[in-house]
């Protein structure tokens, strides 16, 4: 057997499908069953049940995940200590991070890293806050990029963003023309929101204090269909600041300023406290510590 078997046989076992794990792994699912029947003909037991229209884990099967997933570990830990010799960082390091945060905040990040350190290999596991800490908590990434604040005590937090909440309106819109509004004033429209996370946490927690109860037109995982789909006057959106500063100078976007509240949004590099960080995942901490933006957010101001 093979680390490319291992990790084939844990992606399959992690989501309970072939084709499933044939798209992670960029393979056809021919390539990852014929891996699979190879795996299992050397270790001498089926370790994945394939009846039912479901794949699950054989008593074998979940047996053979925890060596599997100690092994691949191991593997990861030789070649860091290894790389750590050289004193300089190598190997590869992995980032959690959602769609806005990958496309607006990290890529000065990457892009400083790589001329620094070329030989690092670097990923970014795209996913929502959740996701995020899960992958946190089981090693599957070495960091995540999140909003806080986190309450799990076993992860460290490192603050490197901060940010401010803003209404965003197409061009034209009766908004458009000012400043600031009020929430109430806000909440009259069409509202386009997050369908989870910690900005919909928010603006649910500020809908609920004002007694307001919004018409969500439409409820969406991606923060750029959001802006999309407020362009095309669907409704009115809230964004971090920072995501739609080129939508802004493209004249594609309209931005108001909250005047009776203020949702900041600090986003931090979280990792777990136990975890040793190799020497490329710390010269990358050092590089986005360096870099952080802590543009003052600016203060509330009456409505015109």
């Amino acid at each position: 057997m093979d680390f490319d078997q291992l990790e084939i046989f844990l992606e399959v076992a992690r989501l309970s499908s072939f084709s499933r794990a044939a798209e992670k792994r960029f393979r056809t699912q021919p390539a990852i069953s014929s891996q699979i029947r190879a795996l299992e003909e050397e270790v001498g037991a089926r370790l994945l049940d394939r009846s039912g229209g479901r794949v699950s884990l054989t008593v074998a099967g979940k047996l053979f995940v925890k060596y599997a997933e100690e092994t691949i570990e191991s593997r990861k830990a030789i070649l860091t200590a290894i790389a750590e010799t050289e004193h300089v960082p190598r190997g590869a390091i992995i980032v959690g991070a959602n769609e806005g945060t990958c496309l607006h905040i990290l890529p000065e990040v990457f892009a400083q890293f790589k001329r620094n350190y070329p030989d690092v290999a670097v990923s970014i596991k795209r996913s929502d806050y959740a996701k995020i800490l899960e992958s946190i908590v089981e090693n599957a990434v070495d960091f995540g990029v999140v909003s806080l604040p986190v309450t799990d005590n076993r992860l460290e937090c490192v603050m490197i963003h901060r940010d401010e909440l803003v209404v965003i309106t197409p061009p034209g819109h009766p908004l458009s023309a000012k400043k600031s509004a009020t929430v109430a004033k806000v909440a009259a429209y069409p509202l386009v929101v997050p369908k989870a996370g910690h900005t919909r946490d928010a603006l649910e927690a500020l809908f609920y204090d004002r007694k307001l109860k919004p018409h969500y037109a439409m409820e969406l995982d991606s923060s750029e269909l959001l802006k999309r789909f407020v362009a095309a006057d669907v409704g009115v959106g809230f964004i971090a600041r920072s995501n739609i500063e080129e939508d802004i100078r493209a004249n594609a976007l309209a931005v108001v300023s909250l005047s009776d509240a203020q949702i900041r949004r600090d986003l931090a590099l979280v990792y777990r406290k136990d975890r040793t960080l190799s020497r490329a995942a710390k010269a990358f901490m050092e590089i986005a510590v360096k870099q952080r933006n802590f543009a003052a957010v600016p203060a509330a101001q009456p409505s015109k």
